[in-house]
C-alpha cells in the first residue's frame, strides 16, 4: 500500500523544541520502510546539538596605572585609605617623575620658608645630606616587604606592587603634611623664623598652638607611612621594626642636626656700602700670608689653652670671648680691643679673655676671627673654666645683615659668616652655664631667640628689623659699644643697669647724627637664672673694689696679644 505524502506538518518531539516543525517528506519514507518490513535503524538518531554561551573571563589584574591614578591613590593613601593600586607597580619614568615632584615641592617650600629672613642660595651638600635618612628607611622598607612582595595581592586592601610602588606612593603621600610644616615659618613675619623652642619658659599662646601643629603634623606624616608600609608588608612585627626606623633615624638626623637647604647670603658687599656711608673703608685690607703666618696661627690654639688662668674654687670667675671677624674697619679693631681690656680690668679676668680678631696688623699677635677658631676658644674657656658656676662674656661687632648673619671679612682669606645658630651649638656644646653675650651689629635682635636661655643674659645693639649705628671711619667705637661698655660698664658692674641707663644714650646720639631708618632699638633679655649670680658678681666686684688692696690692675692687652707672635712661637718651642 502507498503512503499518500501528507501537507500537514508533523510536531517534532518535545525534548528537542530547537526542531519544532518538519516537513512530511522526510517522515514518509520510514514509514513506507516499517510498513514493508524493513529492519529499523542500528542505533537511534543523534539528538540536536544546543550551543552553549561562552563563559564572560573574569577582569583583569592591572599591572600598570596611568600617572594620574598613581597620584589618586597617593591622596588617598595621605588620608588613611587604603591604596586601589593592587599588584600594580610603576614604570621607571613615573618613579623617576614622582621622585622629582616630591623633591621639587619639598625644596620649593624650604625656599619660601627661607627666603622669609633674607637673599638665599642653593646648598646642594646639605640637601644631599640629608637623605641619608631616606635611603636608611628605602633599605628597611626592602627588608621588610622582602617575604611578601613576590606575591599576589592579599585581602582587605594589601598591595603587591613591591618596592617601586610603597616608594612612589609613600613619597607622593606625605606631602600633603610635610608642606604645611614647611611653610610654618614663613607665616610667621615677626620671628623671620622658626621659634627657639629649647630652654623657653616663656611660651606665647601662638607660638604654643605653633609647636603643637607642627608636632601634630610630623605625627600624621608618621603614621601615614607606616600604616602605607603596613598594607605592603603585612606582617605587624616587621611593621614595627620599620616604625622604630623612622622614629630613631629621626632621632639621630634631630640630634646630630640638619644643615638647611637653602643658605642665607651674608650681604657682606651691603654692609661695606651701608658703612661707606659713614666714611668706612671701602675694601678691607689683605692679610700678608706665609708659612711662618700659618704656623704662627697654629700655634696661638696651644697658646690659647696653655696660658689660660685656671678658675678659682668657690669663687664665680669671669671668662670672656671677644670676636671682631670684620677686617674692613678699624672701629671693629678697636672696640674689641676695649671690650676685651674692659673686661680684665673692671671684672677680674686678666688671663682669661681670648680676643680673636681679622686685620692686617694682628696675624702675629690674634688668632684670626674665624668659626673654627671660635670653637676652639670656646673649649679651650670651657676645659678652664667651671662651666657650672663660672660666667663667660661674649661680645661680638661686626657688619650685620637682614638674615641675621655677622659679616666676615679677611682677603685673601675665605672666611664664612657667623649665625646664632653656629653660636649656640658651639657654647651648648661645651657645657657652659652662664652665658652674658652681646652682638653690637645692624639687624642683631635676630639672635635673641635663638641664644636666650634660662642661664644667659644677651644684648643687642639693634632689633631684629633696624640697622645700628657707628662703624663708619669716623667713628671712634659702634653707638653701642661705646654707651654700653665704655662708659657705663666703667661705673657699675651691673650689665642690666648699664644697658638701661645707655639706651636713651644711644636714642639722643642718633637722633644728633641724623640716623635716617629710625630709632636701632637695642634689645635685651636676662633669663632667670643668670640674674641672681650676675647680682652676687656685681655685689663681689664692688666690694673688692672698695678695697684699696683690691683695686683693679692694669694692663689688659688680651691673652695672646700680650706677647708677638713671633717670640711666642719660640717659647713654645
Amino acid at each position: 500500500m502507498t503512503v499518500e505524502p501528507q501537507s500537514a506538518e508533523v510536531p517534532a518531539p518535545s525534548p528537542v523544541p530547537a526542531a519544532s516543525t518538519a516537513p512530511v517528506a522526510s517522515v514518509a519514507p520510514a514509514a513506507s520502510a516499517g510498513a514493508e518490513g524493513d529492519a529499523p535503524p542500528s542505533h537511534p538518531p543523534a539528538a540536536p546539538t544546543v550551543p552553549t554561551a561562552p563563559t564572560a573571563p573574569g577582569p583583569a589584574v592591572p599591572t600598570h596605572l596611568p600617572w594620574y591614578r598613581w597620584v589618586l591613590e597617593s591622596l588617598r593613601a595621605a588620608v588613611f585609605m587604603a591604596p586601589r593600586t593592587g599588584a600594580a607597580a610603576p614604570t621607571p619614568a613615573q618613579l623617576i617623575s614622582a621622585m622629582v615632584v616630591s623633591w621639587g615641592l619639598v625644596v620649593l617650600g624650604e625656599w619660601w620658608a627661607a627666603m622669609a629672613v633674607g637673599p638665599v642660595e642653593f646648598n646642594a651638600q646639605a640637601w644631599l645630606g640629608q637623605h641619608w635618612l631616606s635611603l636608611a628607611l628605602l633599605g628597611a622598607a626592602w627588608w621588610a616587604m622582602w617575604p611578601v612582595q613576590k606575591q599576589a595581592p592579599g585581602p582587605a586592601g594589601a598591595l603587591a606592587g613591591g618596592v617601586p610602588a610603597w616608594l612612589l606612593l609613600s613619597s607622593l603621600a606625605v606631602l600633603p603634611w610635610v608642606i604645611p610644616l614647611l611653610l610654618i615659618p614663613a607665616s610667621d613675619e615677626a620671628s623671620a623664623g622658626m621659634p627657639a623652642w629649647q630652654d623657653r619658659l616663656d611660651w606665647t599662646l601662638p607660638e604654643l598652638l605653633l609647636g603643637l601643629s607642627a608636632i601634630a603634623v610630623i605625627l600624621c606624616s608618621y603614621a601615614v607611612m607606616v600604616q602605607l608600609t603596613a598594607r605592603f608588608v603585612r606582617s605587624r612585627w616587621r611593621t614595627a621594626v620599620f616604625a622604630l626606623c623612622l622614629v630613631a633615624g629621626t632621632a639621630v638626623q634631630l640630634g646630630v642636626g640638619v644643615e638647611p637647604t637653602w643658605k642665607p647670603v651674608v650681604d657682606v658687599q651691603a654692609a661695606t656700602d651701608a658703612a661707606a656711608a659713614e666714611g668706612a673703608d671701602a675694601q678691607p685690607a689683605g692679610v700678608p700670608l706665609s708659612q711662618a703666618v700659618f704656623e704662627g696661627q697654629q700655634l696661638m690654639l696651644e697658646a690659647y689653652t696653655q696660658d689660660l688662668t685656671p678658675e678659682r674654687p668657690g669663687v664665680v670667675d669671669v671668662y670672656g670671648l671677644v670676636f671682631a671677624p670684620y677686617a674692613g674697619e678699624e672701629v671693629f679693631r678697636r672696640e674689641s680691643t676695649m671690650v676685651s681690656d674692659l673686661l680684665q680690668d673692671r671684672f677680674d679676668a686678666e688671663g682669661r679673655v681670648l680676643h680673636l680678631l681679622n686685620h692686617a696688623e694682628t696675624a702675629d699677635t690674634h688668632l684670626w676671627a674665624t668659626p673654627e677658631n671660635l670653637r676652639s676658644a670656646v673649649d679651650a674657656l670651657a676645659a678652664t673654666m667651671d662651666r657650672e658656676q663660672d660666667v663667660l662674656v661674649v661680645y661680638m661687632t661686626s657688619h650685620g645683615a637682614r638674615n641675621h648673619q655677622l659679616a666676615a671679612a679677611h682677603p685673601p682669606l675665605q672666611v664664612d659668616p657667623m649665625t646664632p645658630e653656629l653660636l649656640r651649638h658651639m657654647l651648648d656644646d661645651a657645657g657652659i652655664r652662664h652665658r652674658v653675650i652681646a652682638i653690637s651689629a645692624c639687624y642683631s635682635g635676630g639672635w635673641l631667640d635663638t641664644l636666650a636661655t634660662p642661664s644667659t643674659l644677651i644684648m643687642t645693639a639693634a632689633d631684629a628689623t633696624h640697622t645700628s649705628y657707628g662703624c663708619g671711619m669716623r667713628s671712634e667705637l659702634t653707638f653701642f659699644g661705646r654707651a654700653v661698655f665704655n662708659e657705663q660698664l666703667r661705673s657699675t658692674y651691673s650689665f642690666t643697669d648699664a644697658f638701661n641707663k645707655a639706651v636713651p644714650i644711644i636714642a639722643q646720639r642718633e637722633v644728633e647724627a641724623g640716623k635716617a631708618d629710625g630709632f636701632s632699638n637695642p634689645q635685651m633679655r636676662v633669663g632667670a637664672e643668670i640674674d641672681p649670680v650676675l647680682k652676687a658678681l656685681a655685689q663681689r666686684l664692688s666690694a673688692e673694689a672698695a678695697t684699696p688692696s683690691s683695686a683693679p690692675r692694669p694692663g689688659g692687652k688680651g691673652l695672646v696679644a700680650q706677647t708677638p707672635m713671633a717670640h711666642r712661637a719660640v717659647q713654645l718651642r
